[in-house]
């Protein structure tokens, strides 16, 4: 009889671009000020990739340095997904077939996946039922995003939201329970579609001249009641999944929700009584970079020591969609 094998999340990288965009440089493009996006969302600055950086540019730099934590070459990788909406093509070809190619990946599975915010949790339910299946031994997930290409400059609502980046991470093998992906929660629901949309371009709405006037290609968001749901959500969400694992938060070493707004962020972690130091937050300098958010966040905990193996994490995300998910792992990096 086979031992029974878990999936783990054996290493972690992340890549932002050099350009720091401030909220004051944006006050001098829509009409807004360091106070107003300070006050509403936290944001302090973001950063915003090159004109000649495209998505796939900057999940490559981020993969290039998860796999080298890992000791892999290109050749022990078995998968690339990348959780993106910003890819680098409309439609085709994926995103995660232009990163699989530079960084020498040939002849396995590459692809994409759009659930908006909340893409790095999907990435790791299907990196971990690749894993504990046996298809796959070693998954690099990535989530990337150059959001400033689909970023409304002349919304004020949403173009001080969001900016670029990009985090990656290995899925591999353990033996060991408790070095584990313990849990994965993901959900959706498609009746609040157009809380958090990209209403262009699509099938819906093809590209015409009426949909690039009445600027449809652009993200629109109807903050408000995103927001309500948000925190409702989250929280129940992790409610859920602790009490199905008979975990007391007080376990859990560093929670880690998706970077989407200050109050939205301290909402959460104050329903559920997380101690502040136990909190990843890193929106006030990237400010929201969807799909990459909390491998980014994650990656700044391990940059500064913080993450060390062993350490238990509890992940959180809400997106466009509307989708949703959470995780209860432990590192198992280096």
């Amino acid at each position: 009889m086979e031992k029974p094998i878990y999936a783990s999340l054996n290493s972690i990288g992340a890549y932002v671009p050099s350009q720091i965009i401030t909220n004051n440089a944006l006050s001098k493009i829509v009409d807004t000020s360091d106070e107003w996006i300070t006050k509403r969302t936290g944001i302090k600055e973001r950063r915003f990739a090159d004109g000649n950086e495209a998505t796939s540019d900057l999940a490559t730099k981020a993969a290039k340095i998860a796999m080298k934590r890992a000791n892999l070459k290109p050749s022990d990788i078995d998968a690339v997904i990348v959780a993106t909406i910003s890819p680098d093509y409309f439609c085709m070809p994926s995103t995660a077939c232009v990163v699989a190619h530079n960084l020498g990946i040939i002849g396995k599975p590459a692809f994409d996946i759009a659930a908006a915010c909340s893409g790095f949790i999907y990435l790791l339910y299907l990196a971990k039922s690749l894993i504990v299946s046996r298809v796959h031994r070693n998954v690099l997930i990535i989530g990337a995003e150059k959001l400033s290409s689909i970023m409304d400059m002349q919304d004020r609502s949403t173009c001080v939201l969001f900016g670029d980046g990009a985090g990656a991470a290995i899925i591999g093998v353990t033996e060991d329970k408790n070095l584990s992906i313990l849990d994965v929660n993901c959900a959706s629901n498609g009746q609040y579609q157009d809380f958090l949309m990209t209403p262009g371009c699509g099938s819906r709405n093809p590209a015409n001249d009426r949909v690039l006037q009445e600027r449809l290609q652009f993200i629109k968001m109807k903050g408000n009641e995103t927001f309500k749901l948000a925190v409702k959500t989250l929280t129940q969400d992790v409610v859920e999944i602790l009490e199905r694992n008979q975990i007391s938060k007080d376990s859990i070493d560093f929670f880690i929700p998706h970077q989407a707004n200050l109050r939205i962020i301290s909402a959460v972690g104050d329903a559920l009584d997380f101690p502040k130091e136990k909190v990843a937050l890193t929106v006030q300098k990237y400010g929201n970079t969807s799909a990459a958010s909390i491998p980014m966040a994650m990656n700044d905990l391990y940059e500064e020591g913080r993450i060390q193996k062993g350490s238990r994490l509890l992940l959180d995300a809400f997106g466009g969609g509307l989708t949703w998910g959470s995780v209860i792992l432990t590192f198992n990096g280096k």
